[in-house]
């Protein structure tokens, strides 16, 4: 499949999706997580994108799935299910990927949160999955190829001794939320398909403590470490302008490497 580039009409409408979906992560970071069931994170921002946003939770529906985010929990790598059962605790990390659509068009963000008194260990981790998040996103611009983007984030994440999903990665997004191309978190550099103005796509890290494996739970959706130990997630959905790329789902106040800036 082929990218689809998108014109400054579409990129307006996705900037306005993005800056919709920010505004949701506002939200939760205000929010205290400790003592709720994922369930009820869900249904709060559920409400909040409809009722608040008049927006449309892109992820409620897609493929089944019946949510409007995955909630993913400590060696939770991605996909974790709400349950009005599960807990958030004191000292957990905790990942919310989150879609929104507006007026057509899909944003996609995702944050791992540290939960109250969360152990250095566990900090460090998702210190490192949101930096290599950066890394990946410092290589977008017309020109460059697909191959540094992961192979920035798999040099970061190896660098401090952390393995990279290979199950998993980034992509394409617009009109519908997966389109072309697949983002890896890893490759070689000067390799795979080449960046064009106008691609719209996500780069979303998943990083483990330990090995790279994961497994499914039977659920069909929920996807954890092989190895049970932590991992965290960090995504934005970006675009490659004339010049380089623009983060369509930053958020207000969030630090941005200067290489980016």
């Amino acid at each position: 499949m082929t990218a689809i580039l998108k014109n400054a009409a579409e990129l307006a409408l996705m900037r306005e999706s993005g800056r919709l979906l920010a505004r949701v992560f506002a939200m939760l970071d205000r929010q205290s997580l400790a003592g709720l069931s994922t369930l009820a994170v869900n249904d709060l921002v559920e409400r909040y994108i409809v009722d608040e946003l008049h927006a449309r939770p892109a992820s409620k529906g897609q493929y089944g799935f019946a949510f409007v985010l995955n909630s993913s929990i400590n060696q939770v790598v991605c996909h974790g299910v709400p349950d009005a059962g599960e807990i958030i605790r004191d000292g957990d990390i905790v990942n919310l990927d989150i879609t929104l659509e507006k007026d057509g068009f899909i944003a996609d963000s995702s944050k791992t949160y540290l939960v109250d008194d969360v152990a250095p260990a566990a900090r460090r981790l998702v210190r490192v999955a949101q930096e290599a998040m950066w890394k990946g996103i410092a290589q977008v611009r017309p020109g460059a190829r697909l191959g540094d983007v992961g192979a920035a984030i798999d040099r970061h994440a190896k660098q401090h001794g952390y393995s990279v999903v290979r199950d998993f990665c980034g992509h394409g997004i617009g009109r519908e939320m997966h389109e072309a191309p697949e983002v890896l978190n890893y490759g070689r550099p000067g390799t795979g398909a080449v960046l064009r103005e106008g691609m719209t796509f996500t780069v979303e890290p998943m990083v483990n403590q330990g090995t790279r494996k994961v497994t499914t739970r039977d659920d069909g959706w929920t996807v954890e470490t092989g190895d049970r130990k932590l991992s965290a997630q960090f995504e934005h959905t970006v675009a490659v302008t004339a010049t380089g790329v623009e983060v369509l789902t930053l958020r207000e106040g969030e630090p941005v490497p200067k290489e980016i800036r």
